[in-house]
């Protein structure tokens, strides 16, 4: 039994989230169907996260068992050549029998893509959010630092009753100005529901002045998600890659 690590790329316009579902169209249901078809056995994969409909992925890693002969490299070439467009393998590899795409992750990281031009971006407008209003990146800078570190993130999430820690890490949040566009990567331990996309929301409400940068612990201090800033549309949320 060998177990294979793949690193996906895809476009997630079409599909609802990464997780499989039942009788709706996601990256892991299509992928476990194409992988049972060319290996001619049942295949369950594991991934680093589950991104939401509409998400996109630029290195999503994924890994699964299977008793197949063929080697990563031909797995490779015939998921590229019967995937759907919008999906694609940039990698397989052998990896340890131990290796689990999701609880050996150390961090992720996202990029929030945000379109400042003042006009939609014609060719792009599937994986940004055109968003008209100026922003005071320096005043979402100063709250970008408030939300990084060990903190519950609940209120900054679509979480609602869990039994689970909403406690995570956030390592850094860069706000990078290009010409038209507001670009916000996150890094962290890991994220929870919405959260990285809830987190923008709120951002982008202080970059406006629409929110004051308190407001920022007064989440964390009343876990009411309703006090946090909208959830950024999905087209503008990329998943970067993981770090294992």
């Amino acid at each position: 039994m060998s177990n294979i690590k793949l690193t996906l790329r895809y476009d997630g316009t079409n599909y609802y989230g990464f997780q499989r579902q039942k009788d709706k169209p996601t990256i892991q249901k299509k992928l476990e169907e194409c992988l049972g078809r060319i290996l001619d056995e049942e295949v369950e994969i594991i991934g680093s996260g589950r991104t939401d409909a509409g998400v996109h992925a630029l290195a999503h890693t994924v890994n699964f068992h299977t008793k197949t002969d063929k080697s990563p490299k031909e797995i490779m070439a015939l998921l590229n050549e019967h995937l759907p467009w919008d999906i694609a393998v940039t990698e397989a590899k052998y990896a340890s029998e131990r290796f689990h795409s999701r609880y050996n992750v150390l961090k992720k990281t996202y990029t929030y893509r945000i379109n400042t031009r003042g006009y939609v971006n014609v060719f792009e407008r599937k994986y940004v959010y055109d968003f008209f209003k100026p922003l005071d990146t320096e005043k979402m800078k100063a709250a970008a630092k408030l939300l990084t570190g060990t903190h519950d993130f609940k209120g900054f999430s679509a979480v609602k009753k869990t039994d689970k820690s909403t406690v995570r890490t956030i390592f850094s949040i860069d706000i990078e100005e290009k010409e038209g566009e507001t670009d916000i990567t996150y890094t962290g331990s890991g994220f929870l529901r919405n959260m990285v996309r809830i987190l923008t929301g709120t951002l982008i409400e202080i970059g406006t002045g629409e929110k004051d940068i308190s407001v920022i612990n007064e989440v964390f201090e009343t876990k009411d998600r309703t006090k946090a800033g909208p959830t950024a549309p999905a087209r503008g949320l990329i998943m970067i890659g993981a770090c294992y």
